[in-house]
């Protein structure tokens, strides 16, 4: 039987899946809608964001619409395959796998001296290259698959596949919370209980890297996000090091989290003065 860390204070990610699942659902839906898609295109990684993502994408549009892409590469660990093509199968939708390995290794033998994490990030963004161009040929729209935590910690590499989407379903849920809504919308638990990872680097892990679980980081988080003192979260019984690097992967990624900043030299700088009127529409 697996043992599941006890958070304190995790009472504050509770959420009601069977209504986050409904508006998940109508929220991918209406944003396609508008933007005049109604197929998208899903990078499977095998993990359980991409999946989570397939799920709901397939409640909102039906499973052949929804176009599901492995992209591996070399170093690429053999189950990130057999879990991809799982979820595939287990909601029903299109599979298709594209090797990045040729591109990813084109760029590299031309860069001496690369290292696995600049390695690492070529992959990543290899990626949205292909989920781009997918969705250019299946007339569908790439949709992001990042969650709270890691966007809130900086923890992507910036232009990924996953955080490209025009559409991010994941982006307001905490990593806790979509392993809850995966429980939920039936994801199967082999890919629900395996550690996570980004699968860029040989043993990585993300809580290896953050030197946090993620389900101590989402209790710290939205307690420090909602103005919290240190004291008061320490008193739930979290250490004050683990308050301290939560804060700190927090507060130096800001920028991360925005588009690029506009030197601003006119009355008409986009996202500064001007707006479409498709910004102020009515929900």
């Amino acid at each position: 039987m697996k043992i599941v860390e006890a958070a304190p204070g995790r009472e504050v990610l509770e959420l009601n899946y069977p209504l986050v699942t409904d508006f998940l659902t109508r929220f991918i839906r209406e944003e396609l809608g508008w933007r005049g898609f109604s197929r998208a295109v899903v990078a499977n990684s095998g993990g359980v964001d991409s999946a989570t993502t397939i799920a709901l994408t397939v409640r909102a549009l039906g499973p052949e619409n929804v176009f599901t892409v492995f992209m591996p590469h070399a170093i690429s660990r053999p189950e990130s395959a057999e879990h991809a093509r799982l979820v595939a199968e287990h909601y029903g939708t299109p599979y298709e796998v594209v090797d990045i390995t040729p591109m990813v290794e084109g760029y590299a033998a031309q860069t001496p001296g690369i290292t696995p994490r600049r390695l690492g990030n070529v992959m990543a963004r290899a990626r949205t290259i292909v989920g781009f161009d997918k969705g250019e040929q299946y007339r569908a729209l790439h949709l992001g698959t990042g969650n709270k935590t890691e966007r809130l910690f900086g923890y992507y590499t910036w232009h990924d596949v996953a955080d490209t989407g025009p559409i991010a379903p994941l982006g307001d849920l905490y990593k806790t919370q979509v392993w809850g809504l995966a429980e939920y919308l039936g994801v199967p638990e082999v890919v629900r209980g395996k550690p996570p990872t980004a699968d860029l680097e040989a043993g990585q892990t993300d809580e290896g890297d953050l030197g946090i679980s993620y389900r101590k980081a989402d209790v710290i988080l939205e307690h420090y996000l909602k103005g919290y003192p240190d004291a008061y979260i320490v008193g739930l019984g979290y250490t004050e090091a683990e308050v301290a690097r939560v804060k700190s992967l927090v507060n130096k990624t800001h920028w991360k989290r925005h588009l690029p900043t506009n030197a601003v030299v006119s009355t008409t700088a986009i996202h500064e003065f001007y707006l479409r009127p498709l910004d102020f529409r009515l929900g």
